[in-house]
């Protein structure tokens, strides 16, 4: 395949956010503690797993961007180098696919924070039967013999791992 390698996309929800703060809108919600111990244990999953993201996506929402920088604390990806993108907040299946296209091909592992319903629907799209509700923390990482983002899609994507913080496949 020449220039072409394994490349891998993980699809990670926000952690648990917090409702404390009636006052604030859905996009400012922070994580509870339980978001903030959950996504750091995903995290650690990943890294077990070899799994080392060389571009990190969030949306802009305050609960998914504190996700993005839990996660990359344990990867060891440098927060100078996350990518806070407004169009992720509460995306659709088409808008995440877009994004995720639109990297470069030097990028071989890309770790997008999102929401749902749109994250568990892409999740479904790529993993029929999966799952019907993607949890606060986990992540679904896929994985396809590509020489470039557009192309990973067209190619034979398989499931990597899945990871909830009561569940991961396949078991360590």
């Amino acid at each position: 395949m020449g220039s072409s390698g394994a490349r891998t996309l993980c699809l990670m929800r926000h952690g648990k956010s917090s409702w404390a703060d009636e006052s604030l809108t859905d996009i400012e919600r922070p994580l509870n503690e339980r978001g903030r111990t959950q996504v750091p244990e995903i995290a650690l999953r990943l890294k077990a797993a070899g799994i080392r993201p060389s571009l990190i996506m969030a949306s802009s929402a305050k609960r998914t961007w504190s996700t993005a920088k839990l996660a990359a604390d344990v990867l060891g990806y440098p927060h100078e180098f996350l990518h806070r993108e407004r169009d992720l907040y509460l995306a659709d299946v088409a808008t995440l696919r877009e994004h995720v296209v639109a990297q470069d091909a030097r990028f071989r592992c890309l770790l997008l924070c999102g929401h749902n319903p749109g994250l568990t629907e892409f999740v479904a799209e790529l993993a029929p039967g999966l799952t019907d509700n993607v949890p606060t923390s986990a992540v679904a990482c896929f994985t396809a013999h590509a020489q470039d983002w557009p192309s990973f899609f067209e190619a034979d994507v398989s499931l990597a791992r899945y990871e909830t913080p009561k569940l991961a496949w396949p078991a360590s």
